[in-house]
């Protein structure tokens, strides 16, 4: 097993300032983030040309990588229209490429997995490839919601066939779909640009737990990864945001990093 290198989302620290990711990402042996794009965060896009500069710098020069911009963009979302989601990408799209992020996650939110839905997905992910992949920019669909499973994903992914575009393996949702670690990683292998990892008290119980803790095959997820050979980022999406009552991130991220050491 090999060491890989620890991220965390801002769904965690929900309000920090980006000194404040920044200082977090420093002292607690992270290197990347996955930055919440929303209005209540300071990463939103009312900022202007100077301020999202003055970000770039600022994350550049703490040595942190931000390794996506967490969007809500719905892209299966039936009541949109394909020219408001591309739209809305295109937007997602410049604002990574100002702050200097490798990606942009969006959620599939279809509503339901079938063949009507991934077109609509395929449609939309083929309008913008191009200028994601002019931009160095990996456009990311997530297993959640209505494509849970890396195979639901897998099979959009497939048939986009770019390299711009790729996927975010969140080790619950394909838990909740009844997938286990070994076929998600087989599935997502081709196109994985990083996981998330995370613990959870039970599937009616998602309130946040240590890695150490919880129903989550944590330690499949690692074997599986081993076994195709995935070196990439481990990102800890501790949703303090949803359950203000689990414990600071600080916290967990020194669970991470030492639960982590021991078994990768």
């Amino acid at each position: 097993m090999t060491s890989r290198p620890l991220a965390f989302s801002t769904l965690g620290c929900s309000g920090a300032t980006v000194d404040e990711i920044c200082a977090l990402a420093r002292d607690s042996g992270a290197r990347g983030v996955e930055l919440r794009v929303s209005d209540e965060e300071p990463i939103h896009f009312g900022l202007d040309a100077a301020q999202r500069a003055a970000v770039r710098s600022t994350f550049e020069q703490a040595g942190v990588s931000i390794i996506c911009l967490a969007s809500y963009v719905r892209l299966g979302k039936a009541e949109l229209t394909d020219e408001e989601c591309v739209t809305d990408l295109r937007a997602q799209l410049a604002l990574a490429r100002d702050l200097g992020a490798g990606g942009v996650r969006v959620f599939p939110a279809a509503g339901e997995s079938t063949q009507t839905a991934d077109e609509r997905m395929i449609r939309r992910l083929t309008a913008v490839a191009d200028a994601f992949g002019s931009a160095d920019v990996r456009l990311l669909l997530e297993t959640h919601d209505s494509h849970r499973g890396g195979a639901d994903i897998a099979r959009v992914l497939a048939r986009v066939d770019h390299p711009a575009v790729g996927a975010i393996w969140d080790i619950l949702h394909t838990w909740l779909a009844g997938e286990t670690p070994d076929v998600s990683a087989r599935s997502l292998a081709p196109w994985l640009h990083h996981v998330q990892v995370k613990n959870v008290a039970s599937a009616d119980d998602l309130t946040p737990r240590r890695l150490s803790t919880g129903v989550l095959p944590v330690s499949e997820v690692i074997a599986a990864l081993d076994a195709i050979g995935y070196r990439g980022w481990l990102s800890l999406e501790w949703e303090r945001r949803w359950h203000p009552a689990a414990e600071p991130l600080p916290a967990a991220l020194a669970d991470a990093r030492a639960w982590l050491a021991a078994h990768t």
